[in-house]
């Protein structure tokens, strides 16, 4: 068999190996129109800040190397302009010297991957000073401009993962950086209330955050970008700008070749990876792929499917059976000091979709407090009502976040439900976690609230309650009460609980919270065991209402509802 990729990286560099293991006699080229066949995407943007050391580290497989260890021919600097699928030929343009030739192949696996979004609507978008990050090529070049001489003001476009890594490494090279982002957070697999830890945690290091904000014009002469939020138009110092908003899928070959284009513009494939012509697979950015949550096709741009695609492709392609799941979407970022990780759905997500669910948020400690790092971490918990499957989580913290998440996309792939995480046996070591691992503690608060054993609101539904001088109770101790607390909280700690009955209220609702819902839970159960009612717990009690209401109190300037935030 004659194997022709087109394209390197994860997806076509991936397949081309996989074949090569399962056939030792098949002949494989594969092409790629740049300089760089097989390099880490997702380690581009550390090179920006020195963690990455040299660009040469970020290559993994050199074509020399394709060809010693697994006799696979390589040939960068190549273009596939055209697929001729009645000849099962590619036409092919030697970028060095414009010959083009044709290659015939008896399989072709397309990797073309996707293409960064440059709005043709903003003004001076081509400008010399307007970066994207694509490949080693695009960073080295971003590296080399951001080094030069009076360039101080970075203005990054979009808060992805490209977005957001591209900014903390900037700054790290000691730049004044900017974010600039459409919608009103950065990073959309996160809800609302999650995203605002890391809101705060770049505001703190100093990177400027533009939200609900469009970027009308690059302004290369004069230093800046211009952007509009609310009607409002505002210039923003940049004398480089890296656009981050998006990519598009590579599917012009595909398109021109007659292959079959799914409902979100990347090309369709069916369980084995084949597109409409049978002898042509396609894996990675460029392809429309089954979101096992939402039961619908869309693109997922992430490096460990694109493997896994790649691998079920090639595997079909001997006969190998390949038992596609679809994917959930688990990812994970570091923004400075704060480790995120998402996977599933988030509660925006799972409404969109139609879901019954709740969610349950927590601010346990990682690991027990005699340990020297211990710290908080916020975990939220999406599920499913009435049946109590796992639908999604968020944990955002300085310890395991990723640790944490990667139990829960096992579970959902599991179909796991709060019952199966309540009892999920885990590693424990007072350096590593607690005994009951956040994981587990979750489970056993969600269950609470899918059985009606107590009631919550979440943590952006205090301010209105605070407004409206709702009853609250604050059951920490008294010196904590005075570092910070809610306007209008009674403080009433849970040491003092019983001695105090009489004066909490049993005619109205009465809201209970701590620092992070564990003493309020225990003061809830000791209040319903003494016959009161209208008790609801503060879901992420007093530390998520501070991380919640910190950032945007501080950006629209609005009245605090607290005396003092408190985030220890």
């Amino acid at each position: 068999m004659k194997l022709v990729v087109v394209g390197g990286v994860t997806g076509g560099a991936s397949t081309a190996a996989r074949v090569r293991r399962l056939d030792a006699k098949a002949e494989i080229v594969m092409f790629e129109r740049g300089e760089h066949v097989s390099f880490s995407n997702c380690a581009l943007p550390y090179y920006l800040g020195g963690v990455v050391e040299s660009s040469d580290h970020l290559l993994v497989v050199t074509p020399e190397d394709f060809k010693r260890r697994h006799d696979i021919e390589v040939r960068t600097r190549c273009e596939v302009i055209a697929i001729n699928r009645k000849s099962k030929t590619v036409t092919v343009k030697d970028l060095t010297d414009g010959r083009k030739y044709e290659e015939p192949y008896d399989k072709l696996m397309l990797a073309p991957g996707a293409s960064p979004i440059l709005p043709k609507t903003i003004a001076g978008i081509e400008s010399k000073n307007v970066f994207t990050v694509r490949n080693v090529t695009d960073i080295i070049a971003l590296k080399n401009y951001a080094e030069k001489s009076g360039v101080e003001n970075v203005a990054v476009v979009g808060g992805g993962f490209i977005g957001v890594e591209v900014a903390e490494n900037l700054c790290k090279a000691g730049k004044n950086v900017s974010l600039i982002e459409g919608t009103e957070q950065i990073m959309t697999p996160f809800d609302y209330d999650m995203v605002q830890i890391l809101h705060k945690e770049m505001d703190d290091h100093g990177v400027r955050l533009y939200l609900s904000s469009t970027v009308t014009a690059v302004n290369a002469e004069s230093g800046s970008v211009t952007a509009v939020k609310e009607g409002q138009i505002f210039k923003v110092p940049a004398d480089l700008v890296v656009m981050a908003i998006g990519v598009m899928p590579e599917t012009k070959l595909a398109e021109e070749a007659g292959l079959e284009i799914g409902e979100t513009h990347g090309i369709k494939v069916n369980h084995n990876y084949q597109t409409s012509d049978p002898d042509i697979y396609a894996v990675g950015d460029a392809v429309e792929i089954f979101n096992k949550m939402l039961h619908t096709y869309g693109r997922l741009a992430l490096a460990g499917p694109a493997q896994r695609q790649a691998r079920a492709a090639a595997d079909h392609m001997y006969g190998i059976p390949h038992n596609n799941t679809g994917y959930i979407g688990s990812s994970c970022v570091r923004v400075f000091h704060q480790n995120a990780a998402a996977t599933g759905l988030s509660e925006k997500a799972a409404a969109k979709a139609g879901y019954h669910f709740d969610s349950v948020l927590l601010f346990p400690s990682d690991k027990p407090g005699s340990m020297p790092d211990s710290h908080y971490m916020g975990f939220k918990l999406v599920f499913e009502v009435p049946t109590g499957r796992i639908l999604g989580a968020q944990a955002i913290g300085v310890g395991a976040a990723d640790k944490r998440i990667d139990v829960i996309a096992a579970m959902i792939t599991m179909n796991g439900t709060l019952e199966d995480l309540k009892e999920l046996e885990l590693c424990y070591s007072p350096v590593f976690g607690t005994a009951k691992d956040i994981v587990n503690m979750a489970a056993l608060v969600a269950l609470n609230i899918l059985y009606g054993r107590f009631t919550q609101v979440h943590v952006n539904e205090v301010r209105p309650l605070v407004e409206s001088g709702a009853y609250i109770i604050d059951v920490r101790e008294a010196d904590e009460y005075n570092k910070g607390h809610i306007k209008g909280a009674h403080n009433i700690p849970l040491s003092e609980l019983r001695e105090h009955l009489d004066e909490i209220p049993q005619d109205i609702p009465v809201y209970l919270h701590c620092r992070s819902s564990q003493r309020s839970y225990y003061a809830l159960s000791a209040l319903a065991g003494r016959g009161f009612h209208n008790i609801v717990n503060i879901s992420g009690s007093f530390l998520g209402l501070s991380l919640y209401e910190y950032f945007n109190d501080k950006m629209t300037g609005r009245e605090p509802i607290v005396t003092a935030y408190n985030f220890d």
